[in-house]
């Protein structure tokens, strides 16, 4: 026998406004509130980057380059046998290859560097702004190496390059998505609305966009940026060249629910009590079909984060001293990574399990916005 209770939605179902149903009906998803869980973290990760950082992104040591990655133990046991809760890595013991002649690190299980909450490290600025001096995790003596995730080729601290580049990469994804969405919504909101011979060229424009093989277009557009503009510059550049191509696809979706829309019986009324094309589109159109929007809106990021990545792997999209997932990836294509420091590969994990999250809650939004979905 099954109760109401059992089905969270049914004693809503038929009072319930249309953002509860979607709500009820995402729920009911549980990769894509899994996936919503991770991009939550990732952007407050984004949003504190500075503060869950272990150290600076530019802050380097020359004597620990692709030093390996530390172990975080939380619990020490003594020469007595005696266990005590002492969070904790292992430093490094320092050998020479005497065939390659170059530095090599091993874990020294008998050197203890020791970790605290909240230590106090060098002065930096949360958001540019706000003068802090504590950082979420580190060691209690701050000359002690500490490298979570190991150290890239020149002694950086991948954890916290990542940490940092997480900001970078996800705020590209965001900002394009959202000039897209505007681009997207008006244009494609015009052709919809007006049809006729507006609609006839605007589609033929939009046609002629997604004609040109996107990779190749991406390239050449973003090769056509001045090498001499400051890192700030090239990152909107990039941000506005994948917003300018990433329009198309909103577009098509929002004319065909204009076209749609134009003739219900709700929007009809509207246009006889003489309410003005702007008013009618953006009162009693757009709100319609606002959830779809926002699904759409949600499985485009990951194209843009995808775009941002393969741009600057190749050189050719945003270049150092930005950090962002694809910029560290441009680490990871020698050979020695494969063999001796595999950790430079960590940012291409970050990519697969942010991408991934962001689809499952595409597609969980997607499905909560269809009124035939149950």
């Amino acid at each position: 026998m099954t109760l109401a209770s059992d089905i969270p939605h049914a004693a809503d179902a038929g009072t319930a406004s249309q953002s509860r149903l979607v709500w009820l009906r995402f729920r009911r998803h549980k990769p894509a509130m899994i996936g919503g869980v991770v991009v939550v973290l990732l952007y407050l990760i984004a949003i504190f980057a500075d503060v869950v950082a272990t150290a600076a992104p530019e802050d380097y040591s020359p004597t620990h380059t692709y030093a390996p990655p530390q172990r975080i133990h939380l619990f020490y046991t003594d020469a007595d046998g005696d266990t005590r809760f002492r969070p904790h890595v292992n430093g490094y013991q320092v050998r020479i290859d005497p065939v390659a002649l170059r530095r090599t690190f091993a874990v020294d299980p008998d050197k203890i560097i020791d970790l605290q909450w909240f230590p106090k490290t060098k002065p930096y600025k949360l958001w540019g702004l706000i003068p802090l001096q504590h950082r979420i995790i580190g060691p209690v003596d701050q000359r002690q190496p500490f490298y979570i995730w190991g150290a890239d080729r020149i002694g950086r601290d991948v954890f916290s390059r990542l940490v940092h580049g997480t900001r970078v990469s996800l705020s590209v994804g965001l900002i394009g998505v959202l000039v897209s969405l505007v681009l997207g919504i008006i244009i494609g909101g015009i052709s919809g609305y007006f049809g006729g011979r507006v609609d006839s060229v605007i589609q033929r424009v939009i046609e002629f966009f997604r004609s040109i093989p996107t990779i190749p277009l991406w390239l050449a557009l973003a090769a056509a940026l001045p090498r001499d503009w400051s890192p700030l510059a090239i990152y909107f550049g990039i941000t506005l060249i994948l917003s300018l191509i990433g329009w198309t696809e909103l577009a098509r979706v929002v004319r065909g629910k204009f076209i749609t829309l134009k003739t219900e019986t709700f929007v009809m009324s509207a246009w006889l009590d003489g309410a003005s094309p702007l008013r009618i589109v953006m009162r009693h159109m757009l709100p319609s079909f606002i959830s779809h929007i926002i699904a759409a809106s949600s499985l485009a990021v990951p194209a843009m984060i995808l775009a941002e990545t393969s741009l600057s792997f190749l050189g050719l999209g945003l270049q150092p001293p930005v950090v962002s997932w694809g910029v560290m990836l441009q680490d990871a294509q020698s050979i020695r990574v494969l063999t001796s420091a595999p950790w430079l590969l960590i940012p291409g994990l970050a990519i697969i399990v942010a991408v991934l999250a962001l689809n499952f809650l595409g597609d969980g939004l997607r499905d909560a916005a269809d009124p035939y979905n149950q």
